[in-house]
């Protein structure tokens, strides 16, 4: 089993430390990065895929110094490496045409403001990586005993029932 990658991109170092600290209960399944700039990000993401892991979530900031993510976000949906991928923006600076731009472009999954509770960020993360393997991997089970597992049952019965298996 391939390990999911989580990408965390903000400016603020204490932040970052903050999100991947929180982020710790996925380290078993999951590879946690971080990156303090979008193009940090981009080297990242070019690493794993070069290994064949795909981006599964992306958590990032809005407001950074080269770029905003909300821009990263619409860019990272137009690639068909990482437009399966669940974007959430994580961000207490993002105005509502930002936002409306992210959602208008498809390529935002959750918005989450900042300051966040460690459990709720932590079952928002679970919600989006149970939809993100249900929706990509050929054997979602293997992820059952992390993730939701009755969502993941349910989808794996549906799609059985789909085929008449």
């Amino acid at each position: 089993m391939n390990k999911l990658l989580i990408l965390c991109v903000d400016d603020e170092r204490d932040v970052l430390e903050s999100v991947v600290r929180d982020l710790k209960p996925f380290t078993e399944f999951c590879e946690i990065e971080a990156a303090e700039s979008v193009s940090e990000a981009r080297e990242v993401i070019a690493e794993y895929q070069a290994e064949s892991t795909s981006l599964a979530m992306i958590l990032c900031d809005h407001i950074m110094p080269e770029e905003t993510g909300v821009d990263y976000l619409i860019e990272l949906h137009q690639h068909d490496a990482t437009k399966p991928s669940k974007k959430l923006l994580l961000t207490g600076q993002a105005d509502l045409n930002d936002t409306v731009n992210a959602v208008n472009h498809h390529c935002l999954d959750f918005y989450i403001a900042k300051p966040w509770k460690k459990e709720e960020l932590v079952d928002i993360v679970t919600e989006h990586l149970t939809r993100f393997v249900i929706e990509t991997e050929d054997d979602p089970m293997q992820w059952a005993r992390f993730l939701d597992t009755a969502k993941i049952l349910q989808a794996v019965s549906e799609k059985r029932t789909q085929f008449g298996e």
